[in-house]
Parts: C-alpha cells; structure tokens; sequence
C-alpha cells in the first residue's frame, strides 16, 4: 500500500510499522502545504503508532539513565558537598545552619564538617534524581513535540483567535503527510503516558490524569477518522505549550534552584490561563456554534463527511468535560501559586506525592 516510500528490502507486512500508510495524489489546489505527500486514513495507522510508542520508551529511558539522572545526581551531590564543607562553628551559643524548621541550630563543643553522606540525605538525593530525570523527557519530549505542532499549525489557514477556517471547506481530505505524523506521534505519545501512569507508584492526581490522557486519546482518534484534524492540531499545540514549563519548574526545584522554580512556575501559570482557559475556550465555542453554521454536509461516510448530531454533540461535550478537568487543575495550580506569593516556594499539588516513610525520614 505504501511500499512505494519504504525501503525495498524490508517485508511487506513491516512497511506499516515504518512508514505512513495510505499515501494518495495531492488535492488539485491544496490550500496548504503544497510541496507534501498526502495520505488518508485507516487501521493500519495503528501500526506506526505501536512503533513510536516503543521508540518512545527506549528514548525516555536512554535520556533518564545516560543524560538526566547523571546531571542531576552530580549537581545534588556536588550541593551536598558544598553545604557541608564548612566547619560547624565551636562556641555552642554561636549560631549554626539552619535546621528543617527554618530556625537556626546550635553547635556544642568540637565539631568537624560532616564527610560521610547519611542514609536520609542519600535517599532524598536518589528520590530527586529519578524525578528530575522523569520530568527532564517530558520538557525535551513537550519542547520538540509543541515546535513540530507548531509548524504545523502554521501552514494551516487557521488561527486560534478567528477559528471559523477549523470548518470551512469540511472534510479537510486527505491529509499532509505533517500533519498526519504529527497527530500519530501525539497519539502515540498518550497512549504512552497512560502505560506509564500505570506501571509506576501511584500519584496524588492519578485519577485525574487517566481520566484526562483517556479523554485526550478518545477526542484525537474521534477526530482524525472523522477529519476534523485541524481543530485537534490547534487544540494539541495549545496544551502543549505550557506542559513545557512545569516539568522544567519542576526540574530546578529537584536541584535545588527554588527561585528559577518560582520564576517559571509563574510564567506556566499564566501560560496555562492563557492557553487553556482563554483560547482552548474560543474553541470550544466555535466547535459549539461555528461548526453547525459553516457545515452543511450531514453524515456521508464515502465522500469523508462524518458531520452529525451525534458526532457535534460527542465533539462538543468531550472538550468540555476536559476543560472542567482543566478548572480543576488551574484551581490547585492557584493554591500552588499562593504558596508561591507568601513565600513557601512553589510545590505542585497534582503529582510527585511522597511515601509516609520519605516525609517521616525529612
């Protein structure tokens, strides 16, 4: 079907997992990408979504292990040592470091700088290693992948604050070869988490980020087989803006660097109030109001036309239940940010939730 564009050594039955299927002859005046392949739609996209969520692992683990966890336990260690290569002062009514509570701490007698790493101080390292690490491939994972959507989005005749070209001259058929990789390799990508979510230790907010991985899938795959692919490119490039920012807030607060944790944290809350609150809702309206008015095809399955009651209703109420999630987050986001301002430091309350036994061992 597409061994046209795979190499010709590899079996037939492995082009899919390799290469886009369905590769078709360009619209005669496409309004957008003009110089791309073009393909359609089908079940054999399945197969290049399995195999970028097994690149995808293999990444993810190569940049933990080799890039992320390295830097981050050389930079935590190396903060360990300095902190504690100073001398404690001898005169016990002198003031020493400061303690967990904030308060400053005595020293009595003769005392040396502490050498030898104890189990608490070497656990908490090991704990902010992985998850700084866990967090490192989501920003690179979230930067690449929201800069590729973007290009995208910019060679579409749509634009966030006029959305009426989501709908003009539906179905949007067939598909550029972009934006046919980038919806599969976002696909992919959530299907992905959700594996994830599921083989690691449970988080504060892990009902809350299945509900909203599931509701994402659901909504993405509803709209590429019933071409309203564009919507989805402006609504994926929109979330994925500022999920570049928390976990690279969430990065300096593993290392230590608690004011460039606050400074981003800031700007990620803005971004996300921006993003998903201001225009994910222009949207949703025009899905609510404009998709009706400028789409007069009902459902027509052979010329690609998937519009119908059942389908607008289902479009519609499914961005909204995810911009209620969205609320939800934003509310705890605030109290976050409250924290921020009365100068307890930024600490996300939907994830990263400690065991009983690392908070008794601080």
């Amino acid at each position: 079907m597409n061994s046209h564009y795979a190499l010709q050594w590899l079996p037939s039955y492995l082009v899919p997992f390799v290469s886009l299927s369905y590769p078709t002859p360009p619209p005669v005046n496409p309004d957008s990408f003009h110089h791309s392949a073009y393909y359609k739609t089908g079940v054999l996209d399945g197969c290049f979504i399995i195999t970028c969520i097994a690149v995808m692992a293999i990444l993810r683990d190569l940049v933990r292990i080799f890039v992320m966890e390295p830097f981050a336990r050389w930079k935590l260690t190396r903060s360990w040592e300095q902190s504690n290569s100073q001398p404690i002062q001898q005169n016990g009514n002198k003031n020493g470091p400061m303690n967990g509570n904030g308060h400053a701490g005595h020293a009595n007698g003769d005392s040396k700088s502490k050498s030898v790493m104890s189990t608490r101080d070497a656990r908490k390292i090991h704990r902010s290693v992985l998850r700084f690490a866990e967090q490192g491939w989501s920003a690179i994972y979230y930067t690449l992948q929201w800069s590729f959507g973007f290009y995208v989005h910019r060679n579409l005749p749509t634009r966030a604050l006029n959305p009426t070209e989501l709908w003009s001259n539906y179905p949007h058929i067939p598909l550029a070869g972009p934006l046919k990789l980038y919806y599969l390799t976002q696909t992919a990508f959530y299907l992905h988490q959700i594996l994830i979510l599921n083989a690691e230790a449970r988080r504060k907010d892990h009902v809350q980020m299945m509900t909203h991985h599931v509701l994402t899938i659901f909504l993405m795959v509803m709209s590429y087989f019933c071409n309203f692919t564009r919507i989805g490119c402006l609504i994926m490039v929109l979330m994925d803006w500022n999920d570049i920012f928390l976990p690279v807030a969430k990065m300096f607060r593993y290392i230590g660097l608690y004011t460039l944790c606050d400074i981003t944290f800031t700007w990620f809350l803005t971004s996300w109030f921006v993003a998903r609150h201001v225009l994910f809702v222009i949207v949703i309206k025009s899905a609510w109001f404009d998709g009706p008015r400028l789409i007069s095809v009902g459902w027509v399955p052979e010329l690609g036309h998937y519009y119908s009651e059942r389908t607008y209703d289902t479009f519609v109420y499914l961005l909204v239940a995810l911009q209620i999630i969205q609320i939800i987050w934003f509310w705890m986001i605030c109290r976050v940010a409250w924290r921020v301002m009365s100068g307890q430091g930024a600490s996300d309350d939907r994830s990263d939730d400690e065991s009983e036994e690392e908070k008794k061992s601080q």
